[in-house]
């Protein structure tokens, strides 16, 4: 929950530049599976989309937040399985942080919002209007 809360403080901060969404995917420790002895929440292995979208709503992040297919068709598409961050630009991606957990950086993040938001005020002020 603690990078929920840093993708959270991002989120919040680029608002004006960039929407968010969570992608809620297949649970990494279900209650009964592979156990995380520091989860904050027992969710076990999901058997239908219903039991996917009761644990999405634990997330409750400050985005929007939708859920994968049961077929986890998201997380195939996107490599996203443990967690993963990406940007997406005019229907491209234009970052892929790596695989969660030990590639998850939000600071990458940041630093890539960070750049667009300066290139779209440096567009800004070059931009000259003759009349």
């Amino acid at each position: 929950m603690t990078r929920l809360s840093a993708f959270q403080r991002v989120a919040r901060q680029y608002a004006d530049i960039a929407d968010s969404l969570l992608v809620y995917i297949e649970e990494a420790h279900p209650s009964d599976g592979w156990v995380s002895s520091d989860a904050l929440y027992q969710i076990p292995r999901h058997r239908c989309l219903e039991d996917r979208l009761r644990a999405a709503q634990l997330m409750n992040s400050g985005s929007a937040v939708v859920v994968d297919t049961m077929e986890n068709s998201s997380n195939s598409a996107y490599g996203a399985y443990f967690e993963r961050l990406y940007i997406l630009k005019d229907e491209k991606v234009v970052y892929q942080g790596g695989r969660g957990p030990e590639g998850y950086r939000i600071s990458e993040l940041r630093d890539w919002l960070e750049r667009y938001r300066n290139d779209l005020e440096a567009s800004k002020a070059a931009t000259v209007v003759h009349v």
